[in-house]
């Protein structure tokens, strides 16, 4: 123990030492902390640090650890002070609200009009001097109740996080107990089945759980959630959870954790937090099980993450997140184990094909030797091409239309919904589609508003373009509540696969006319009512109740938001160097066994598919 004490100071020194041997006198430096997963530098002149960027980059290249500039609590002026402030450099009419966040001394402005900012950099710069506070602008949204519920949450939270980011920095930070590297991965859920995705990385030093999710289409908690059981371990002894991306599959099961003990940090991309947050509350609402409190718990312990930055998560793991195409903030996950002994990465669901909200999935990682990959799609079935999709959905929803029907397209909440939205909007302006109201769910519009507040995360095209708005929302209206929609329309409403919510509501009302549709643009598992009824089914039992189907089906595959067969194959094939070994996981066990069969004969690497419980040496 005295050793590894001696040896934690030793190592601090050294870092220590390093910063104040390279940064000059003029950056104000008052103090270094180490504050989660960064190394954070408090400062009385931050313009400087702001403005000479390089200083910086030179002394990560040095220490190898993340750096973040934080302004010393002596200059900061108060809440009301810095209001005033901003209200001299915004026009107020432009701003719909304003978060302190004492813990990280970091102000948040929510914007109704970007393009309204002119010389947005220097004016957040000029910001930070005369408030003393860090500025974040982000664009406000019509829907912001589950940003709001993040925000009070934090607020409540203020001496805690504080606490708890030093606890966190010094558990990563710490000296490592040997130096032999060993890692296993332990799958206990999503494999050879499709829901409560999550895995187990054990190394000498650490224990990561890789997503958190649940099965939905089940009711028995042993096929529900992931079987924890297995391990022997309890949530005390995790270091950190990482999230590829919001869907509650990947993420469901993280209120639960908190509920029985887990107080350790929750990694994601920024857009991540405030899309879980939703589908948790709505969850929540549906179907209770979990507390307001245990959401708030995750979201006071979760630490949000940039793409691409290097990041210590543990003494012997640096995680990095890449773009992974599937929805907004969606990452593959690439972890570097010990000094370059092992990198594997997790893709997560992964979109390698043409969407038009999101960029392409990333392929370029410096070193992999373990890839873990979806399988959702893993036999040649119907390709996702957009270029013919596209004419075939709005061939189809015109017959609708004009018929003087309605047309049903059960989709996730996040993801498919955003993306079709914007398809529709688009086709409507051009004259290609009918013209007709697109209904959707309240959750659904949530989501969109949080795509335009993170645009940052969009596609390269719609980034940099000067559109406020990414929806058209003069065509979109909210499925009303009690009565009935009675003109031709388009209706967007999850459930994706009729596991419960307002798609089930409006089937019901629907499904007896023959003029109406349920166009399918989502993957439907087996053993869903959405399968049957895709498969042909006449009659389905809906809360004991028996349902007619006479409504036209109809299915188009492009659209999914995960990679086809072919595209999966390419995926593989671009990683350089070569692998050593492909993990399949995530889809039913007949696509995930093919998959890998195919990955091992026509890439001639090796591949299995995985099945829970299950562990896999890695080193």
């Amino acid at each position: 123990m005295n050793f590894i004490n001696t040896q934690d100071e030793s190592d601090n020194q050294n870092i220590t030492a390093t910063i104040l041997k390279n940064l000059p006198k003029e950056s104000g430096l008052t103090k270094i902390e180490y504050e989660g997963p960064f190394i954070s530098l408090y400062t009385i002149n931050p313009k400087f640090l702001m403005e000479t960027s390089k200083i910086l980059t030179n002394m990560v290249s040095l220490i190898k650890k993340r750096i973040v500039i934080r302004t010393d609590e002596s200059i900061r002026k108060s809440h009301k002070e810095t209001l005033s402030i901003i209200n001299r450099h915004y026009d107020s009419k432009n701003i719909d609200s304003i978060f302190f966040d004492d813990s990280l001394g970091e102000i948040t402005i929510y914007i109704n009009n970007l393009n309204k900012l002119i010389n947005g950099e220097a004016q957040i710069v000029d910001l930070v001097v005369e408030t003393g506070w860090k500025i974040k602008i982000r664009k406000s949204s019509q829907v912001m109740s589950s940003i709001q519920f993040i925000n009070n949450t934090l607020k409540e939270a203020t001496d805690y996080r504080i606490a708890f980011y030093k606890k966190v920095g010094e558990n990563i930070f710490r000296a490592k107990l040997n130096n032999i590297y060993e890692a296993s991965l332990i799958a206990l859920g999503g494999c050879g089945e499709i829901g409560r995705s999550c895995f187990l990385l054990v190394t000498n030093e650490s224990k990561i759980l890789l997503d958190c999710g649940i099965n939905l289409q089940e009711n028995r908690a042993l096929h529900k959630f992931p079987r924890m059981d297995i391990t022997g371990f309890n949530p005390e002894e995790i270091d950190g959870i990482v999230l590829s991306h919001a869907h509650m599959d990947h993420t469901g099961f993280l209120p639960y954790l908190f509920k029985y003990g887990y107080r350790g940090p929750v990694y994601c991309t920024e857009p991540t937090l405030p899309l879980m947050t939703m589908l948790f509350l709505d969850y929540h609402k549906n179907h209770g099980l979990y507390s307001d409190q245990d959401i708030k718990n995750v979201i006071i312990h979760t630490i949000p993450l940039n793409l691409g930055d290097v990041t210590d998560i543990a003494p012997d793991i640096k995680l990095v997140f890449y773009n992974s195409g599937h929805v907004l903030g969606s990452s593959s996950i690439h972890m570097h184990i010990g000094n370059g002994d092992h990198n594997i990465v997790y893709t997560g669901d992964l979109k390698f094909g043409k969407t038009y909200l999101l960029d392409n999935a990333s392929w370029n990682f410096p070193r992999v030797e373990t890839l873990m990959i979806e399988g959702t799609f893993g036999i040649k079935d119907s390709p996702h091409k957009r270029e013919e999709s596209d004419p075939l959905l709005i061939e189809s929803i015109n017959k609708t239309i004009r018929s003087g029907g309605k047309v049903l397209i059960p989709v996730p909440i996040i993801g498919i919904a955003q993306e079709l939205i914007y398809t529709l909007n688009q086709n409507q302006d051009t004259g290609k589609l009918d013209f007709a109201d697109i209904y959707i769910d309240n959750t659904i519009l949530e989501g969109c508003t949080i795509y335009e507040m993170y645009k940052d995360y969009l596609s390269y095209n719609l980034k940099n373009s000067d559109t406020n708005y990414l929806f058209k929302y003069h065509n979109i209206k909210p499925i009303p509540s009690k009565s009935k929609i009675n003109k031709p329309s388009i209706i967007l409403a999850p459930s994706s696969m009729f596991l419960g919510g307002t798609s089930l509501k409006v089937l019901k009302q629907i499904s007896n006319n023959p003029t109406n549709k349920i166009l399918f643009l989502s993957y439907q598992s087996q053993g869903t009512i959405g399968k049957e009824i895709q498969l042909g089914t006449k009659e389905i039992v809906i809360n004991g109740k028996k349902v007619e189907i006479k409504c036209e089906i109809d299915s188009i595959h492009g659209f999914s938001n995960h990679s086809d067969y072919n595209q999966t194959l390419a995926y593989v094939s671009r990683l350089k160097p070569k692998l050593k070994r492909v993990l399949v996981i995530h889809g039913e066990k007949n696509k995930v066994q093919n998959l890998a069969v195919s990955i091992n004969k026509i890439l001639n690497i090796q591949s299995q598919y995985l099945l829970v419980p299950e562990a896999t040496k890695l080193l």
